[in-house]
């Protein structure tokens, strides 16, 4: 019995500022979003080159093309540049037939989406961009897309980050799932921390940075989540960036089979891997000073949700006040939850839906030595299956 009390005691304390981050997060992002400062509209248009990073994605990158090409521009100077990374297929020619720029990239010893990144702002970056937007090769966006994040950079954005949803939510009851926690982890959280002024964070997709940005902090992360990596960098080097909750990019989620794992591993593998490595040191920084670092650390502490209420739930064997700290923090993510599916403009689907999350939590419970050998140093970036796909030996 001891025993059990001095575990759920741990975990109180453990989940204690990831509780402090969801309430202040939900409680900010419920608010009002900020308003902007009209801009004079400046002369000439604004030169947007568009980043998509795509290994053997024939089947997708057309659609992602076609889709930037057609959202409105407003004036804006736009290339879609596809970087055909590693590809065994014939993505770079599909790419080119509906319309793209395409880089042509093969490393052996390089793979991932990082350094497919890396490898194309070095080379645009020589010419007359403004400002270069990221978006996944299996993804569509919004008709708004580029006049919003245009207008950011038109009123002095450094950085920007839109809105990032599933695109096929209604394919399964995980995608479904999926959608909500993208509700909360890529739009209300967000969301709250441009209200509190903090910089939003970027997630890998529909995220944009202006050319002086790039120059000042080049985008060398290389991890398997080298974009939660590149924003730690950008905190440290004082650029912040601005959401854009107008406009939105749609990935596909995978529905099931082993792209569902390789994908959840990946994430949340390697948030635990960035936890490890980066908390020690912004915790030193915090300490001389540089409070701006306080909440990047504060949303690393915070685990990925299934694992944050499993904690929850161990520390309601706490002896009170613990056990009661505990059940406020069950409390803050019912209320996150429902305030994400508000703010993120879901359904009664949407609420329905988190009846199956006891069962998700037990799965990704299941999931946990995939995701610990995931977060070893060195872990190899995997591409996600797609749920077309067949596996070919």
């Amino acid at each position: 019995m001891i025993a059990l009390t001095l575990v759920g005691a741990v975990a109180a304390i453990v989940t204690l500022p990831g509780s402090i981050e969801l309430l202040m997060l939900t409680c900010a992002g419920m608010m009002r979003p900020r308003v902007r400062r009209a801009q004079a509209a400046q002369t000439g248009g604004l030169a947007l080159g568009i980043v998509v990073p795509a290994h053997n994605e024939s089947e997708n990158i057309a659609r992602a093309v076609r889709s930037l090409l057609r959202a409105d521009r407003g004036g804006i100077r736009l290339t879609v540049v596809v970087v055909a990374d590693n590809c065994a297929d014939n993505t770079a020619e599909v790419a080119a037939q509906a319309g793209a720029r395409v880089l042509v990239r093969f490393n052996d010893k390089e793979r991932g989406k990082g350094y497919a990144l890396d490898y194309a702002f070095r080379e645009l970056i020589q010419e007359d961009f403004d400002a270069f937007i990221v978006v996944d090769a299996d993804s569509e966006v919004s008709g708004n897309f580029l006049t919003a994040i245009g207008d950011a950079f038109r009123g002095g954005a450094d950085a920007a980050q839109c809105r990032y949803l599933v695109r096929n939510s209604g394919d399964s009851v995980r995608t479904r799932l999926m959608n909500v926690a993208l509700f909360g982890f890529n739009v209300l959280r967000p969301r709250g921390r441009d209200r509190l002024g903090l910089s939003a964070g970027i997630y890998g997709n529909g995220f944009a940075l202006s050319a002086d940005t790039l120059r000042r902090v080049p985008y060398t992360a290389a991890s398997v989540v080298e974009d939660l990596e590149y924003h730690l960098a950008l905190v440290r080097a004082g650029v912040r960036v601005q959401f854009v909750d107008s406009a939105a990019v749609y990935g596909d989620m995978p529905a099931a089979g082993a792209g569902v794992k390789t994908q959840r591993a990946r994430w949340e593998g390697g948030r635990f891997r960035m936890m490890a490595e980066k908390i020690p040191a912004l915790t030193g920084e915090i300490l001389r000073g540089r409070i701006r670092l306080a909440e990047p650390a504060l949303d690393l502490l915070l685990l990925p949700l299934a694992f944050h209420v499993s904690l929850l739930l161990v520390a309601l064997l706490a002896p009170a006040p613990l056990r009661e700290i505990a059940l406020a923090g069950l409390g803050a993510v019912a209320l996150h939850l429902f305030a994400a599916i508000l703010v993120g403009g879901g359904t009664t689907k949407d609420v329905a839906v988190l009846a199956a999350a006891p069962l998700y939590i037990v799965w990704k419970i299941l999931l946990i030595p995939k995701l610990f050998a995931t977060s070893r140093s060195g872990a190899a970036w995997v591409r996600t299956e797609r749920a077309k796909e067949e596996k070919i030996p």
